[in-house]
């Protein structure tokens, strides 16, 4: 996880209730750049058992990769989500962009625009690349993860279909979650079989598992390595299912005040309140 404490920036791994500072440890600036001289679980463990620790409740989250290179985002990867949709199942994956600082981390507020009604939960499952990858075959491909972490990709609907570019729609500041840390592929024995589950105020909205993602998660990295350079640190947001709040009836849509959490069997639980913006 990366986190903030006496206004320093750090990383490091989760013991219990707290965190180990692994940053003077492995001469690192960044989880990104740790993970770019190579993901040793076991090494960081060793390092972890010396280092100075923090109390999860006295740190502020961010998302556990702040500085990514890349953040490609899949859309309609669920065909349910697709049908309430009204769109095709498309027959490549439909890639789209996202800039970090439209994420925040766990337990900080996820900022609802003023200048929109239509602003959108949706839960996703994330992975994130631990080494080089281009022109990967999906067979090859999972060795190129590190880990996975929840997402709460949100959207602002109304910009999102000003046209058919969703870009607007995906970039407001502070609109989406990551977190809370990265559970390592090492403790994921199947990434295709993970329940996801989206709770707006306490209840259900969404709730599927990864088996019925329409392009696998070896089959994304294939096809984006095919047209990109993955580089460690790299975030792929999979795809939501269905029961977004714009597909309901009546519509659904995110205020102040409300919390949305999001919870992938074997991760967590990612849990933000949303607060009004400018």
């Amino acid at each position: 996880m990366t986190f903030e404490a006496d206004g320093v920036r750090g990383f490091g791994v989760v013991r219990g209730e707290e965190v180990a500072d692994l940053a003077a440890a492995l001469g690192c600036r960044s989880l990104k750049e740790a993970l770019a001289q190579g993901l040793d679980v076991a090494a960081w463990d060793r390092a972890a058992a010396a280092a100075p620790r923090h109390r999860l409740n006295a740190i502020r989250l961010l998302p556990p990769i702040d500085d990514p290179d890349k953040i490609l985002c899949v859309g309609l990867n669920y065909a349910n989500h697709a049908a309430e949709s009204g769109n095709e199942q498309p027959p490549f994956p439909s890639i789209f962009v996202r800039f970090i600082d439209t994420f925040v981390g766990h337990e900080r507020p996820v900022i609802a625009p003023a200048n929109s009604e239509q602003f959108d939960f949706e839960g996703e499952l994330a992975v994130v690349i631990g080494r080089k990858a281009r022109q990967v075959r999906a067979d090859e491909a999972l060795s190129y993860v590190a880990g996975y972490t929840c997402m709460a990709e949100n959207s602002v609907r109304d910009f999102q279909k000003h046209s058919r570019q969703a870009t607007p729609g995906k970039n407001f500041p502070e609109s989406g979650a990551v977190g809370p840390w990265i559970v390592t592929a090492d403790e994921i024995a199947d990434p295709s079989n993970l329940r996801l589950t989206t709770r707006v105020n306490g209840v259900v909205k969404q709730q599927e598992s990864t088996k019925a993602l329409v392009f696998s998660i070896p089959a994304l990295i294939a096809y984006i390595t095919q047209f990109t350079e993955l580089r460690p640190g790299d975030i792929i947001a999979t795809g939501t299912p269905a029961g977004v709040g714009s597909s309901r009836k009546p519509p659904e849509f995110l205020r102040p005040g409300d919390l949305i959490e999001i919870e992938v069997d074997g991760i967590g639980t990612l849990r933000n309140a949303v607060a009004p913006g400018p």
